[in-house]
Order: structure tokens, then sequence, then C-alpha cells
């Protein structure tokens, strides 16, 4: 599998940015290779719901299913499933912003960002072939 380089960010959107920004976002579905001891799930898939209400457990299980659904998505496993900050940034290499999920408590201190409900987990889906066989990440946004 080819080895994927770091996408640099050149700068990230403000609070008030991001606000504007995910006006009539419904949701950001985020693909990348997953690591290579995951060969039954070689797809790292993130789905930022534009909400920072903790969803009910069956609910958020409807979500999942619809989006492996309407996805071919399969093999969902490793789901993490809760709130998180989640900041925005971009560099000249991109045409929309993309998606950064902020684990490291530094980061959170120094970049904005918005609180989404977010869907992070392995899975396998032949959709996502740039993913899967190129390393390479991809997001798409859908708006209300």
């Amino acid at each position: 599998m080819p080895v994927a380089n770091a996408i640099n960010t050149d700068n990230y959107l403000e609070h008030e940015e991001i606000t504007k920004h995910l006006h009539n976002v419904e949701y950001i579905i985020m693909a990348t290779g997953a690591p290579a001891n995951f060969k039954e799930t070689p797809i790292h898939f993130t789905i930022f719901l534009n909400t920072d209400e903790k969803l009910p457990k069956d609910i958020a299980d409807a979500v999942l299913d619809k989006f492996l659904d309407d996805n071919s998505i399969s093999k969902p496993h490793e789901l993490m499933s809760q709130i998180m900050p989640v900041g925005f940034g971009k560099s000249d290499a991109q045409d929309t912003y993309m998606p950064l999920l902020l684990i490291k408590p530094e980061d959170q201190k120094s970049i904005p960002y918005a609180a989404m409900y977010v869907m992070d987990f392995l899975a396998d889906s032949d959709n996502f072939n740039e993913a899967k066989y190129d390393a390479l990440t991809g997001w798409s946004y859908s708006y209300n």
C-alpha cells in the first residue's frame, strides 16, 4: 500500500467562521486508509454530524446503519461515537475545509472548533477505492 503524506494545513477557521461554514451542513463523511494491520477493515471512516446533541443509542445505531447502507460500507469495527471537538483546516491544495478531529488537549486549546457528534470506525467498501488502495484521504459535505 502506498505511503500517505500528511495534509498540510495553512490556516484554520475561527469560531464565527465555523458557524457560518456549517450553516446548512447536514453531515461530513471522511475516509482514509486504515493502518495496514486491519486487512478486513482497510478504511478509516469518520462521520461528522452537524449537531452537538448526544444521540440516544437507538438513534445513533439507526443513523450509522443508514450511512452503511447508503455508502455500501461493510464490516464496521472499532466504533467510537460521541460529541467531539472538530476544527476546520484549509490549504491551497484543497477546495473545501477539512474537518479535523481534535483529540489532543493542546490542539483543543490552540485550534478553534465546534462540538459535533462524531462516529469514527474502521470498515470496508468498494465505493472508497482511493482510501482503500491508494491511502488517500477525502471528505464530502452533505447539505440540507
